[in-house]
């Protein structure tokens, strides 16, 4: 207690340790230093995904037109031969029909496997329309744009473009559905997700998928010295990434390959933009090819790898 008239001494600081300031000092740098880290990290990390814009879609009125080819007399006439072509059914009694929407089919695009950012992921190919006969067998109509009109360019067997199409839509609204031709894998992507769809996918990613970077650095390593226009290409190397990649899987047989009539016929290939299928020499691929009107049909079987 201090007597009125006292002045109050005043309080003296304890003594600091030259360790103890030593220490603060330190924990202020670490710090610094790992907030300044945070900061110029971030700007890369989200510049090294960024979300791709979708790939070019068909529009209504064109697959309108797919579907109308899909499902004209002449194309049904081919089915039905299609359906028979092994004997078990008659083509008098295969009464094939389509089923359901016609879907557009995208491809693992080029430029995304060269490693550009800010590109789709695939781009269209085709579009496809599910074919069922009597006896409940599949097979898929592939309709291409050739000139100002779309025209059935393929038929094979199984229903995959339509049901991974629907596949994807459930796993992930909103994604893009395409495929990997070189090992036939089926994935959806939206944003910065890519999911497997099918086994071959789930070998290739994991069932849990992967990220779009990590997507297209597998994708680079794996088939980026095998782009259209290089030396493995000139090569004339098969199985390589080039725009008569494998079209499907191994196991979807052609249609009515020993039917096939003598002449010229068409075939189906990427443009070079990178759009939709157009005709191409029909010696540019192998397979068996089926008259359809004033349209050829390409048959070819699906490979993989």
């Amino acid at each position: 207690m201090t007597h009125a008239g006292t002045p109050t001494p005043a309080r003296t600081p304890a003594p600091v340790s030259a360790g103890h300031c030593r220490g603060n000092a330190a924990r202020a740098a670490a710090a610094g230093a790992l907030t300044a880290a945070f900061l110029g990290l971030a700007p890369l990390a989200h510049a090294a995904q960024p979300v791709p814009p979708a790939p070019a879609a068909p529009s209504g009125a064109g697959i309108a037109e797919a579907h109308e080819a899909a499902t004209a007399p002449a194309t049904l006439d081919t089915l039905s031969r299609f359906f028979a072509r092994d004997g078990a059914i008659a083509k008098a009694k295969a009464r094939p029909g389509i089923d359901g929407a016609t879907v557009p089919v995208y491809t693992l695009a080029p430029e995304f496997v060269a490693g550009r950012t800010g590109v789709p992921v695939a781009t269209l190919d085709f579009l496809a329309s599910k074919a069922v006969s009597a006896d409940g067998r599949k097979a898929s109509v592939w309709t291409a744009r050739a000139g100002d009109e779309w025209k059935v360019v393929n038929i094979a067997t199984g229903d995959d473009e339509t049901r991974y199409a629907a596949e994807g839509a459930r796993r992930l609204s909103g994604g893009t559905v395409f495929r990997e031709p070189q090992i036939d894998a089926w994935y959806v992507q939206r944003g910065d997700r890519v999911l497997p769809l099918d086994e071959d996918a789930t070998r290739a990613i994991g069932a849990g998928g992967t990220s779009l970077a990590r997507y297209q650095a597998r994708v680079h390593k794996e088939y980026g010295d095998k782009l259209p226009g290089s030396a493995y290409e000139k090569k004339g190397l098969a199985g390589g990434y080039g725009t008569n990649a494998a079209p499907a899987a191994e196991g979807r047989a052609p249609a009515l390959e020993a039917a096939a009539p003598d002449g010229p016929a068409t075939a189906v290939a990427r443009t070079d933009a990178g759009g939709p299928p157009a005709p191409a020499a029909a010696a540019a691929v192998t397979g068996g090819v089926l008259a359809l009107g004033a349209t050829a049909l390409l048959i070819r079987r699906r490979r993989r790898g």
